[in-house]
């Protein structure tokens, strides 16, 4: 994974589409920012970011991702990888479905992916230093570096989605006693089931999220 370090940009996430469309950007590439001003959060909200925080995107080829994983539940399980390493160093982080980190019961940060033809980019902010109101920030220091470069190694030893997939159901149940949005709608997900490719059944009905 080639790494790019800005000081500043709008978005990691905006910047990687447009270079990887104008083809100035090839994956596997990744970019991180020390300062994101407008970065970008669910449904497309913004994603108010601090100095010093994490912020990065990475491209990547779907070839280069593992053969059971569907492509709806990359969130998931580029989110829950970052998750993994950030409990080793001893952090209680949590996933809320599908993308959303967790520190109790505060949101930390979150995940973003989009498609593009035969390659995926993935977004992800993370409050490890400043927090906004209502917000939370990680609760162990970390070296950013240290870290990116463990998650990258273990994005590119393409872990099955089935052993994400047995790891992140332990957890699930901590999701149920929130909301989660789809097609402009507000859905509890108390009664949500969640099935093996990373959906969820509300009422018969499957919700997906690539997002």
């Amino acid at each position: 994974m080639e790494i790019i370090y800005l000081d500043e940009v709008n978005s990691t996430q905006l910047y990687l589409i447009e270079k990887i469309k104008s083809k100035e950007l090839l994956p596997s590439v990744a970019v991180v920012a020390k300062n994101q001003k407008n970065g970008i959060g669910s449904r497309g909200n913004r994603w108010i970011g601090r100095s010093g925080n994490l912020f990065f995107s990475f491209a990547i080829y779907l070839n280069d991702l593992p053969n059971d994983l569907k492509i709806q539940s990359s969130s998931i399980y580029f989110s829950y990888i970052l998750k993994s390493i950030l409990e080793e160093e001893g952090s209680s982080i949590w996933l809320k479905w599908p993308n959303d980190f967790y520190i109790e019961n505060l949101k930390i940060g979150g995940t973003i992916s989009n498609l593009i033809g035969n390659i995926i980019i993935c977004g992800i902010g993370l409050n490890i230093k400043e927090n906004p109101e209502n917000f939370g920030k990680l609760d162990i220091e970390i070296d950013k570096n240290e870290i990116l470069e463990k998650y990258f190694e273990k994005i590119e030893k393409k872990i099955s989605w089935k052993e994400i997939f047995s790891k992140y159901k332990l957890e699930f149940h901590k999701s149920k006693k929130y909301f989660v949005h789809s097609k402009n709608e507000k859905i509890s997900l108390e009664n949500a089931k969640l099935c093996e490719d990373g959906s969820i059944e509300i009422n018969s009905k499957r919700i997906y999220s690539l997002r």
